[in-house]
Parts: structure tokens; sequence; C-alpha cells
């Protein structure tokens, strides 16, 4: 018989702490309205000059002016973690140059057409850790 996972309390953390811990991933997830629906597609990303640059595949076309991008890191054995939310305006990267280099040092995946390299310009960051209760 297992015991029942220790109770954990989300602890919220500094929007410097916040990109720390996003600059220290490479997975997530954007997340944007389309019609009735709420969107998620799975991201690459790297934070360069003050802007979060994404690798996704979702169509450029239906990304909308502004969106929000997810990471998070849960281990749900020790009942531990982070979770980290930017949201702001989005915009495509069209420069050749520019595209290649992503394209280079940010792996995608293989979906049809798909393959939307964008620049998110953080207006929100926040960010929680998971800690187990009485730490």
């Amino acid at each position: 018989m297992s015991s029942p996972p220790a109770s954990s309390r989300m602890v919220e953390v500094s929007g410097a702490e916040a990109l720390w811990l996003l600059e220290g991933s490479a997975l997530g997830r954007l997340v944007y309205p389309q019609r009735d629906l709420t969107v998620v597609r799975p991201g690459r990303h790297t934070w360069e000059y003050g802007c979060l640059v994404l690798r996704t595949p979702a169509p450029a076309a239906a990304v909308p002016v502004t969106a929000t991008y997810h990471v998070d890191e849960i281990r749900t054995v020790a009942g531990t973690g982070w979770s980290v939310t930017v949201a702001g305006p989005v915009d495509m990267i069209t420069d050749s140059d520019e595209a290649a280099h992503y394209q280079r040092t940010l792996t995608g995946w293989t979906h049809g057409p798909h393959d939307t390299l964008l620049r998110l310009h953080p207006k929100t960051v926040t960010g929680f850790r998971l800690v187990r209760a009485g730490a």
C-alpha cells in the first residue's frame, strides 16, 4: 500500500527568479485563444535580449498579437517543482537569417506545414515554487 503524497503549497517567486527558472529550461507550452477554444501547443524557447524566442508547431496565422507561454517542472513523487507564465505581445520572426539561426538552435516538431518562430515581449511574468508544506 502506498502512502498519500505529502501536502504541498505554492509560494510566489520574484520576477527575477521566475526568469532565472525560465532561462534554465528549454520546453514549454504556447497558449492562445482560437475561436471558442484555448489552444495549447508545445514550444522550445530561448531567452534573448529581454524577449522569449519560441519555436512551435502552431500555424502562424492562428497566433494572435498577444499570447501566453507556460513552463514548469513538477516532481510528483517529491511534491516539489515550479511553474512560470509569461504573457505579452508576439511578433513573427520573418528575417531569413534570424529564422535560419533559430531553426538550427531550437529543434522543432514535425507537424505538417506549421513551424512557427515568434518573439514574445513579456508584459507579465509570474512564477511559483511548489514546496512541501512546512518547508
